[in-house]
C-alpha cells in the first residue's frame, strides 16, 4: 500500500490541478466524497496478496488508458496473475463531466479506493459525486444492489412549500426511472422548476451499463426508496452498486446537458440515442503530476477487458430438456386418462402426472396440425423453453416426441389457476395482498419474457386462466412457450391470430400486429379481473338499458371518479387502501389504452406498481371500447 503521506500529497496535487485545463479554464471533477467501502476479504492468509495488488494497479491503468484514448464514460477491466485470485474492476463516470474530469476523479477514487488495507483486498468501492469505482476478487459486474444501497443527504430545508417541493423532487426521479432503462447509455440529466415561483431542481440518474434494463429498474427503484430520507433538503443523492440518483436546487450539471423526459417515455425504447454529450478535454499537466503515482506498479500484462452492454445470458450454453418415454408418460397419467384431466385450452389437454420416482408433473398433450416446420423446430424451441427459469414462470421439465404426438411436461401447480379463484367455486378465497401478489408477480413474469431472457418472448395469450397459483399463491404464467417467438425486428407482424376474445389487444385482433404492447393489454385486463372479480367479457346489466363489457364499465367509473365501484364485493374494505387500490385500477387502464405506442412496458408497470402514486403525465386515456347494443 502506499504511505500516507504521500497519499494525501498525491490527492491534493490531483484536486488542484483538476480545476484547471491548459488553456485555464475551470472545470470540475466533483470529488465530494460520498461514501467509501471496504469488501472484507475471506481469502486464507497464505494468499499472495502481493500477486493481487499488482493485478489490480494493472486494471487500474487499463481503465485509465480507456478513458482517454477512447473517450469513455464506463470501463471494466480483469486481470489475473499466477496463482493469485483475479482482480476484477468497474469504473463509471457521471456523463456530463468532460472527459479530463473525469480522468480526473477516476485519479482521486484509485487512490482513495487503496485505503482498505492489504488484508482485506476482498474488494473496495467509492462513491463520488462525479464517478463510481469498485473491485473485487469475484466477478460483481451485473450486480445492482448490495449493502451499499443507501442515501447522502446535504444542503438545507428548503424554504416555501415543502410538500410541493417534495413531490416536485418525487416526480422527477420518478420520471428518471422510467426513462433511464430504456436509452443508450442509461443516464439522463433534467431540471424543472418548482410551482408558484419555486426553486429549480436539477436531477441526474444513471445505471452502469453491464446490468440488464430491469436491473436497471429494479436498481434506480431501491435507491429511489431511500430518497424520501433528504427530502425536503435542498440536496440529496442515493446510490447503490448499479446506480447512482440526485437531485440539488444547485446546477451541478450544465443546462445543454438536459433533455426532455415526456416526449422520450412516448418513443420508449425504439428511440435509443446519446442523451447527453460529453465536453471532451485533455490535461498533459494532470497526467504528469498523477504519472508518479503509477510508476511505482509494475507493466501490465494485457488484461482481460469485460465489454459493457454484451450478451451475458450465454444463449449458446442452453441445456438439453428431459426427453420423456412416451410409455412413461401415458402410464403417468394412468393412459390419459379423463379422471386425471386438469383442463383444457387451445394448445391442448393437460394431465396430472405421476412419474415413476413419485414426483407429480403437469403432462400437456398438444394439438398440433402436422407440418415439415412443427417437426422442424419443436425440439428447438423445447431447448429454449426449458431454459427460462424464473419464480413467476411455469417450469418446463421436459418433452416427449413420438410420430405425430407432442407432449409437454410442466411442473405441478396444486392450486390450478387463477380464474378458479376469481369466477368458479373458490370465488372470494383471496384476500386483497394475494391479488396484488398475483399482479405484481405476473408483471414481473411478463417483464422476465420481454426484456430479461436473450430473446423476446411474447405470449400472446394472457388471461386468468393462463395464471397458474402455487402452494403460496404465487402466480406462474403457463404456456409462454407455446407461442411464437418475436424476433429482433419490432415491426414484426404475424397474421396468425393466437389470442381469447376479451383479452385481445386491438391491433392484434383487427390488424394481426404483433409486439410485447399486445401482452401488456391482456395483462391490463386481468388486473381488472382480478381487482372486480368478473370475467372480461361478461356482460352486467345491473338494471340499466344495455349491458357492458368489464373494461367498458371500468373506464367509465374512472372518469367519474368512482373507481371503488369495481371492487369485487367478496374483499374486505378493511384489507385494503383505497388510494392503492384506485392506483391498481388506473394501472390496468394504462395498458389498454388504444394505442399500443402509449402503453407502459412490463418493467414500467412493476415499477409502477412498487412506488406511491401515479403523475400526471401517465394518466391513462381512452381505451378501444366495443359496443354492446
Amino acid at each position: 500500500m502506499l504511505p500516507p503521506n504521500f497519499v494525501s500529497l498525491i490527492i491534493t496535487f490531483i484536486v488542484f490541478w483538476s480545476w484547471w485545463t491548459l488553456d485555464g479554464v475551470v472545470s470540475d471533477p466533483q470529488t465530494h466524497l460520498v461514501r467509501p467501502g471496504c469488501t472484507p476479504s475471506e481469502l486464507p492468509h497464505s494468499t499472495n496478496f502481493s500477486g493481487m495488488e499488482d493485478s489490480l494497479n494493472a486494471t487500474f491503468r487499463d481503465i485509465r488508458e480507456q478513458i482517454i484514448t477512447q473517450n469513455k464514460y464506463f470501463a471494466t477491466a480483469q486481470e489475473g496473475r499466477g496463482e493469485s485470485p483475479a482482480i476484477s474492476t468497474l469504473f463509471q463516470c457521471r456523463n456530463y463531466l468532460s472527459v479530463h474530469d473525469c480522468v480526473a476523479c477516476f485519479d482521486v477514487a484509485a487512490i482513495e479506493i487503496r485505503h482498505c488495507p492489504a488484508a482485506a483486498l476482498g474488494g473496495g468501492r467509492v462513491f463520488y459525486d462525479g464517478c463510481f469505482l469498485r473491485y473485487e476478487t469475484s466477478a460483481f459486474f451485473d450486480q445492482t444492489t448490495s449493502s451499499f444501497n443507501t442515501a447522502s443527504c446535504g444542503g438545507n430545508q428548503t424554504k416555501g412549500e415543502a410538500s410541493t417541493f417534495t413531490s416536485a423532487v418525487r416526480q422527477q426521479l420518478m420520471n428518471l426511472q422510467m426513462t433511464i432503462p430504456k436509452i443508450s447509455g442509461s443516464f439522463a440529466a433534467m431540471k424543472t422548476q418548482v410551482p408558484n415561483n419555486g426553486p429549480t431542481i436539477y436531477a441526474f440518474a444513471q445505471c452502469i451499463e453491464t446490468v440488464t434494463e430491469s436491473g436497471c429498474f429494479n436498481c434506480l427503484n431501491a435507491a429511489s426508496s431511500n430518497m424520501p430520507t433528504c427530502l425536503p433538503n435542498s440536496d440529496g443523492r442515493a446510490f447503490a452498486d448499479g446506480c447512482f440518483m440526485r437531485y440539488s436546487t444547485t446546477s451541478f450539471f450544465p443546462d445543454n446537458q438536459t433533455i426532455g423526459i415526456t416526449p422520450l417515455k412516448k418513443q420508449g425504447s425504439s428511440n435509443k440515442g446519446a442523451i447527453i454529450g460529453g465536453v471532451v478535454a485533455g490535461s498533459v499537466i494532470l497526467a504528469l503530476i498523477v504519472l508518479a503515482f503509477f510508476l511505482w506498479a509494475k507493466p501490465p500484462k494485457n488484461p482481460k477487458r469485460v465489454p459493457g452492454g454484451g450478451d451475458t445470458t450465454g444463449a449458446s450454453k442452453l441445456k438439453g430438456p428431459v426427453n420423456y418415454s412416451y410409455k412413461d408418460l401415458k402410464l403417468s397419467t394412468k393412459n390419459f386418462n379423463a379422471d386425471n384431466k386438469l383442463g383444457q385450452g387451445g394448445f391442448g389437454t393437460v394431465y396430472k402426472g405421476t412419474l415413476k420416482n413419485g414426483k407429480v408433473v403437469a403432462v400437456k398433450k398438444l394439438t398440433l396440425r402436422h407440418s415439415n416446420k412443427v417437426e422442424d423446430e419443436f425440439e428447438s424451441e423445447v431447448k429454449l423453453i426449458s431454459n427460462v427459469h424464473h419464480r413467476n414462470l411455469v417450469r418446463l421439465l421436459g418433452y416427449c416426441s413420438k410420430d405425430n404426438t407432442r407432449i409437454l411436461v410442466y411442473e405441478y401447480m396444486k392450486n390450478t389457476s387463477l380464474d378458479k379463484f376469481l369466477f368458479g367455486e373458490m370465488k372470494g378465497f383471496l384476500g386483497w395482498k394475494q391479488r396484488y401478489d398475483i399482479i405484481l408477480g405476473t408483471a414481473r413474469g411478463l417483464a422476465y419474457l420481454h426484456e430479461e431472457f436473450h430473446i423476446c418472448i411474447i405470449h400472446r395469450d394472457i388471461k386468468s386462466n393462463n395464471i397458474l397459483l402455487d402452494d403460496d399463491f404465487q402466480p406462474k404464467i403457463a404456456d409462454f412457450g407455446l407461442a411464437k417467438l418475436l424476433s429482433e425486428d419490432k415491426s414484426h407482424l404475424s397474421t396468425k391470430f393466437a389470442g381469447t376474445l376479451g383479452y385481445t389487444a386491438p391491433e392484434y385482433a383487427l390488424n394481426g400486429q404483433l409486439s410485447e404492447k399486445a401482452d401488456v393489454y391482456s395483462y391490463g385486463v386481468v388486473i381488472l379481473e382480478i381487482i372486480s372479480g368478473r370475467k372480461s367479457e361478461e356482460l352486467n346489466m345491473n338494471g340499466e338499458a344495455e349491458g357492458e363489457f368489464l373494461l367498458q364499465k371500468a373506464w367509465k367509473l374512472y372518469e367519474r371518479g368512482r373507481h371503488l365501484e369495481l371492487v369485487d364485493n367478496t374483499l374486505d374494505p378493511i384489507d385494503y387502501a383505497v388510494e392503492e387500490v384506485k392506483k391498481i385500477i388506473e394501472i390496468g387502464l394504462l395498458c389498454t389504452q388504444a394505442s399500443p405506442t402509449i402503453r407502459p412496458t412490463t418493467s414500467e408497470v412493476v415499477v409502477l406498481l412498487q412506488n406511491k402514486g401515479l403523475f400526471e403525465n401517465m394518466r391513462p386515456t381512452m381505451p378501444f371500447l366495443v359496443e354492446t347494443n
